[in-house]
């Protein structure tokens, strides 16, 4: 037998032989009728007690049981000796049989039936059943009947320190922030021992660190984890790996043991500002990058990570501020420097900016630790492109009499070349804009000359494109338009308004107006026009016929000038009902033709045969256009088309001008015609009423009236 179970053993039987020996005598009397019970493990038995004992107490049962108790885990030999039954009815004659029953009966437990002794014939574990119930009973040998009731009683299995402590959810991780103070807790771990907690010290559990020193320590009855050291740095080391012991026993020598690993992250707080990887950068940039397009990167390191290591950045100070513009690239963490203005090498060749890196999200715990910041100097060369001409104006208008002589120098346009090489310009004139080459153009002075005879009547605006080319490199050219203006001078005779053929009665009275005339001038001269109206030379001295100037007419013309530019629609603060001229006098009805003119009724404007136009010429006079985009070489048509039919869409100064004219009478633009019958110049012939048959009964005379059948057209 094991040195360690023999202890156990003896740890075991001491307190029951001791039992037996202190306890007095009273404590285990019993009636006549009653026998001691051998308990559990004891080679002891008790005497009977005599006559007088028996009559003074009172009767009972022949048993008494106390619990019985079997070590577990024994593997001796021979089977292990729970305990021994007997009764005071057993003279030791051998005429009683003793009988068990219950938990583990004949299995795990087997008793001598002449001697009461009980063994256990298996090997126990408390961890599997901690106890049985049985029952015991004594009957006659012979007969098998009881000789008393049966008893039950209890086998206690006895626990040893079999089991080391377990850690059922280890491994174990854990956070706590770094630069945490000392004794700060991490978290803490819990084993358990399946041993009996309620005996002995086999299932209290001690607590210790193998590893993991000096970083951490642990509560040995908690297990409570803490920081030992304070302020450790997740930038040095990060992570950590802690074993945990868990002993029983209480911790001393010979108690089982079982351990886990706990691994603990330090999580980072902002206690490091950013960091420029170098204090000076340099960038170069041609003079005609894109608004907008990213120059350089600067980047500023920041040993945190997570929110705690984002940063902006800004344009503190330089003498580029205005031009540039430094944005964050979150994903990067990087600041991107960007063009917000153009750029003119000819002007100024480098800048230099001051850039600021800061950190957005800061911990006032670590404020002592200096700001949280750093700065870098950005130097920007700007580099020398090749740019394209450049214009003295943006537009150009120009002004030439009708008359002018060929050849002759309209004005000028002029260009130079912005970049330091200065290249010689040539002008051209873009053709797809002087389809009639009315104009040419000095290729070296950029001087516009007249090609063509201008007619101010037929075309008062010219507009055309002017090309500056690099004569050192074609590819660079430039673009403006030129609008040109025809002035008037008095090159065209009056005309007369239509052709006149006049009549006069034989009994014309001396003195009558024959026929009024008008003149009109293709020409506009600024005062306006003035003529003077004359027969003809072998007219003169005919005493028939005089022509007279009319100044009545002379005002008419004179309001009718005026009227041009005055604005067409009725002014807000104007109400058309005051123009509304009531008549309260009564005519004669249709048949009253000689009050007035029906002619007049149905068109007050057109009594003489026509309608007067009256155009509204724009007091606008000029809309330069816009330049045309580069085309190649040679006259495409249709997009020629295309731009000339575009300028007359949105040209209000282009003819025809919009005309205005005044319909005074009714009918012509409704469906269902006019009710009046001043207007019904139409042979009732020529209309059909037989719809009036179709009316019903009421109408019947009426249609008989207005239809028209076949023999009556044909009449």
């Amino acid at each position: 037998m094991p040195e360690r179970l023999v202890e156990m053993l003896l740890d075991l039987w001491t307190p029951f032989m001791i039992l037996w020996i202190t306890l007095p005598p009273c404590v285990h009397t019993a009636p006549a009728n009653q026998s001691p019970v051998l308990m559990s493990g004891s080679p002891l038995e008790l005497n009977r007690l005599s006559e007088e004992q028996r009559i003074l107490n009172r009767s009972k049962r022949g048993w008494v049981w106390n619990q019985m108790f079997v070590l577990e885990e024994f593997s001796g030999p021979e089977p292990i000796l729970v305990g021994r039954l007997h009764t005071d009815l057993d003279p030791g004659s051998k005429k009683i049989k003793y009988i068990l029953s219950g938990d583990g009966a004949g299995t795990i437990f087997q008793i001598n039936d002449i001697t009461g002794d009980i063994h256990a014939i298996k090997r126990l574990d408390r961890e599997e059943k901690a106890e049985y119930t049985l029952t015991a009973q004594a009957v006659d040998w012979e007969t098998n009947k009881p000789l008393e009731p049966p008893s039950e009683f209890i086998i206690k299995v006895q626990d040893i320190n079999d089991n080391a402590p377990e850690f059922l959810n280890g491994p174990y991780h854990a956070t706590v922030p770094e630069m945490s103070i000392l004794g700060t807790s991490v978290t803490n771990v819990t084993a358990t021992d399946a041993d009996d907690p309620v005996y002995g010290n086999s299932a209290k559990l001690v607590y210790s660190i193998l590893e993991g020193q000096p970083y951490f320590s642990i509560e040995p009855e908690t297990a409570i984890i803490k920081t030992a050291l304070p302020n450790m740095d997740r930038e040095a080391k990060e992570e950590y790996l802690v074993v945990i012991q868990a002993k029983d026993m209480g911790g001393h020598s010979g108690g089982l043991s079982g351990t886990t690993t706990l691994t603990v992250t330090l999580t980072d707080v902002n206690d490091n500002p950013p960091k420029f990887a170098q204090s000076l950068y340099h960038f170069s940039v041609p003079e005609d990058v894109v608004l907008g397009t990213a120059i350089g990167r600067v980047k500023a390191n920041d040993q945190d990570i997570g929110e705690n290591a984002q940063s902006s950045y800004d344009i503190i100070d330089g003498d580029g501020t205005a031009l540039f513009e430094i944005t964050s690239d979150a994903q990067a963490q990087d600041g991107i420097i960007r063009l917000r203005k153009p750029l003119d090498f000819e002007t100024k060749k480098s800048y230099t900016l001051k850039v600021e890196a800061a950190n957005v999200h800061t911990d006032p715990r670590f404020s002592s630790r200096g700001p949280f910041k750093d700065t870098a100097t950005v130097k920007i060369v700007v580099e020398d492109a090749d740019e394209p001409p450049v214009f003295s104006s943006p537009t150009y208008l120009l002004e030439v009499h009708e008359n002018a002589a060929l050849n002759s120098v309209i004005g000028q346009v002029t260009a130079r070349d912005p970049d330091i090489t200065s290249s010689p310009i040539r002008f051209s004139i873009d053709r797809h804009t002087d389809l009639e080459r009315q104009f040419n153009i000095n290729a070296d002075d950029g001087k516009i000359t007249l090609a063509t005879p201008l007619d101010r009547e037929l075309s008062v605006w010219h507009n055309i494109t002017i090309i500056a080319t690099e004569i050192r490199n074609h590819s660079q050219i430039s673009r403006v338009p030129v609008a040109i203006k025809v002035l008037d001078v008095n090159d065209n005779a009056p005309e007369f308004a239509s052709e006149y053929e006049a009549f006069l009665c034989e009994n014309g009275k001396p003195g009558q107006v024959i026929q009024t005339v008008s003149a009109m001038d293709k020409d506009d001269p600024q005062n306006g026009h003035y003529f003077l109206y004359s027969l003809l030379p072998e007219m003169v001295n005919n005493p028939n016929f005089t022509i007279k100037k009319n100044e009545v007419i002379v005002v008419l013309f004179v309001t009718l000038r005026r009227h041009k530019n005055e604005p067409l629609i009725i002014k807000d603060d104007e109400d058309v009902r005051e123009n509304i001229i009531r008549y309260d006098d009564e005519g004669g009805g249709e048949e009253d033709t000689e009050a007035f003119d029906i002619a007049t009724l149905q068109n007050p404007d057109g009594i003489n045969g026509f309608l007067p136009r009256k155009d509204i010429k724009p007091d606008l006079q000029f809309m330069p256009r816009q330049g045309l985009a580069p085309v190649p070489n040679g006259v495409d048509v249709d997009e020629f088309i295309n731009v000339r039919l575009h300028e007359a869409d949105n040209d209000p100064t282009a003819p025809p001008y919009d005309s205005i004219q005044i319909y005074g009478y009714e009918g012509r633009g409704s469906v269902a015609g006019s009710l009046s019958s001043l207007e019904s110049t139409t042979s009732d012939s020529d209309q059909n009423f037989d719809y009036l048959s179709d009316w019903g009964p009421r109408f019947k005379r009426l249609g008989e009236l207005y239809s028209v059948g076949e023999s009556d057209k044909e009449t």
